[in-house]
């Protein structure tokens, strides 16, 4: 606790470059630049990796050279994000008239932005319910749950992209008054993400659990089977995961902030229901089942 304690610390002490590197690349991406945010978010990467290893091995840091770590390679991209702004886009350098307060912006930013903020601390509390009912289970179902999760996230983070994608392309033409792009958007995106999908599902279903040697090392015969089970359950559910991250994130960015965190909601009951029945049938499987009910109780 007392490690865990000063790593919690020390990452809330960096929110600020958080914040930073955050609203910076959402400010490219925006202005249809979205390589830049991920090249410097690949130096913070590598910067983290090795900054990592300095403070850990050689200098001995423990948790808090790492939470360190983290801080400063955050704080690197940031402050490249937002010198690379002023540099490149004079139009975002502020003037004197923007730098004053208005109660109408702040109110319309804090409409959209407080039930998206909501909304990702209903889907956490979510995945903490799960985790409690998970706890119960024992050792092992605890390391395959989180070896399956890690191997499902790097399949699924496309799906994230996506609804990136869409938060931004909805944003710039409800901008632009151009509501028939936004529906092609859309109609591209279900064609990208649903194939996408489908791959996806079968690799996981049927041969996900090979990826599992990457994380496991101990015990591998009694893990890896639970590790299959969490991937088979996840990997037939791919298609609704990409409507949830595509139309959420496109909904946010055309400003409608009220359904979404609605969806979150509904995540949150539907992570709990399971959870609940999970720890107390004391079965694996159902609370492996936990993010597919999900995904189908959200009103995306």
């Amino acid at each position: 606790i007392d490690l865990a304690d000063i790593y919690i610390r020390t990452i809330f002490a960096g929110i600020p470059f958080t914040l930073l590197y955050n609203v910076t690349s959402a400010l490219m991406r925006a202005l249809g630049d979205s390589k830049r945010p991920l090249y410097f978010l690949l130096v913070a990467s590598f910067l983290n990796i090795g900054l990592d290893l300095v403070c850990i091995i050689v200098f001995q840091m423990g948790a808090f050279g790492a939470a360190f770590a983290t801080v400063v390679s955050q704080a690197v991209a940031g402050l490249g994000s937002l010198l690379y702004i002023l540099r490149h886009y004079p139009e975002l350098r502020w003037s004197r008239e923007e730098g004053c307060f208005s109660l109408t912006h702040c109110a319309k930013l804090c409409s959209m932005g407080i039930p998206m903020g909501l909304q990702y601390s209903i889907t956490a509390i979510g995945g903490m319910m799960v985790q409690s009912s998970l706890n119960i289970l024992g050792s092992y179902a605890v390391a395959a749950f989180t070896a399956g999760s890690k191997i499902d996230n790097i399949f699924t983070q496309a799906f994230v992209a996506i609804g990136t994608t869409m938060s931004t392309y909805s944003a710039q033409n409800v901008g632009a008054r151009k509501l028939d792009r936004v529906r092609q958007g859309f109609r591209c995106a279900d064609v990208i993400g649903c194939a996408y999908a489908v791959v996806v599902g079968f690799v996981l279903f049927f041969v996900g659990k090979s990826f599992s040697y990457l994380f496991i090392s101990d015990n591998a015969e009694a893990v890896i089977p639970m590790v299959d089970t969490y991937l088979r359950c996840v990997g037939m559910f791919m298609i609704p995961l990409y409507v949830v991250n595509c139309y959420r994130n496109g909904f946010q960015g055309m400003g409608y902030g009220l359904l979404p965190m609605l969806s979150g909601v509904a995540e949150l009951i539907g992570r709990g229901v399971m959870a609940v029945v999970a720890a107390d049938a004391r079965s694996y499987t159902m609370a492996c089942m936990a993010s597919p009910c999900l995904l189908y109780t959200s009103p995306s």
